[in-house]
């Protein structure tokens, strides 16, 4: 039969030829992408108005601990960062020196043109219309490619909010890998994606086959681990038991972050990652959590000192597992060739 077995959405489970099989040489490794946006409260109504871009302190220090680390960041990067002369100065300096990476982050809310609705719905770029989610991804593009002197090629949704379009969408503007699909997740009750039953590992999305989905990593925990997501969803289902499950230490879904995770929880999912066979673990937060005061996550300098104690922890695991840190350029040379469309018999 000619062509793919569907058109490579990101919001459906890809087909097993769509699966991506890395280089044997590159082995399990992590990243890590932090989704580099304004800082605005998180407790508010969404606005176009009211935030502001004031924790580069606080990233300048995150980005020496990383670099120091051996890590090379991907900062996905949405539009009001980018209209900070003293961020893109910084940054800047950081893609220069190799220190970093710089992707495209879309807060469907403050990125131009401004001509929807704004509100929780209208929140996840990807539900927006097809000719809307378009241009704001092309001015976002152009922004990033005019105050930084290259095109991004890594794109992650704000909100995660990825929908019918956005594969398409990002192959035709020449991005080569998304980082939007958080497995395991399902946001349809807030107007956005359901991720269930989606992968861990990369794969081939977009009606192409030319852009790389890299997931967000979760994993589940406990004792009823091997339970896998459709225990879980039973358990969600049941209300309070889920909570239970993870109070006793049961059953968890513990995404790869220091938001909201503990050290200890992080690496047992690491741990459950590995042993499920995922060879890309990937982590992430947000900016604004580098410096006290913008997110829930780091209210003041006693849990910036645990955000780095977290990171200190993780990073000394990944090492005595051998799990090595990777690039951009590393993940992406290590990805086969695209896989070409069926030829008819």
């Amino acid at each position: 039969m000619d062509g793919f077995p569907h058109d490579g959405n990101l919001l459906r489970a890809p087909v097993a030829e769509d699966g991506i099989a890395l280089d044997p040489a590159f082995g399990t490794r992590f990243m890590l992408f932090v989704d580099t946006e304004e800082e605005f409260d998180w407790t508010a109504p969404f606005s176009r108005t009211g935030h502001g871009v004031t924790a580069l302190h606080g990233m300048a220090r995150g980005q020496a601990y990383f670099a120091a680390a051996g890590l090379k960041p991907v900062y996905v990067t949405d539009y009001p960062v980018l209209e900070s002369d003293a961020a893109v100065d910084m940054m800047g300096r950081w893609l220069t020196d190799g220190a970093a990476d710089i992707g495209a982050h879309l807060h469907p809310w403050v990125n131009p043109p401004h001509v929807e609705e704004v509100m929780a719905a209208n929140s996840y770029v990807g539900f927006l219309p097809e000719t809307l989610e378009r241009a704001k991804l092309e001015m976002l593009r152009r922004r990033i490619a005019e105050r930084f002197g290259r095109s991004p090629i890594a794109y992650r949704a704000g909100r995660y909010g990825v929908g019918p379009n956005s594969a398409r969408l990002l192959e035709e503007a020449g991005f080569r890998i998304d980082s939007s699909v958080r497995s395991r997740f399902d946001y349809s009750a807030q107007h956005g994606p359901d991720f269930r039953g989606l992968p861990q590992n990369p794969y081939w999305a977009g009606p192409n086959r030319a852009l790389v989905e890299l997931p967000l990593s979760t994993a589940f925990v406990g004792l009823l681990r091997n339970g896998g997501e459709r225990l879980y969803r039973a358990a969600l289902d049941m209300g309070p038991i889920a909570g239970a499950l993870a109070r006793t230490r049961m059953l968890s879904r513990v995404p790869l972050t220091p938001e909201g995770v503990s050290s200890r929880e992080a690496i047992q999912a690491i741990d459950a990652l590995i042993e499920e066979g995922v060879r890309v673990l990937n982590f992430s937060f947000h900016s604004p959590t580098l410096e006290p005061g913008h997110t829930p996550y780091v209210r003041n300098e006693r849990d910036l000192v645990a955000f780095y104690r977290w990171w200190d922890g993780v990073l000394n695991h990944l090492a005595r597992r051998n799990i090595l840190p990777a690039t951009l350029d590393q993940l992406l040379n290590a990805v086969p060739p695209r896989r070409r469309a069926c030829q008819a018999a």
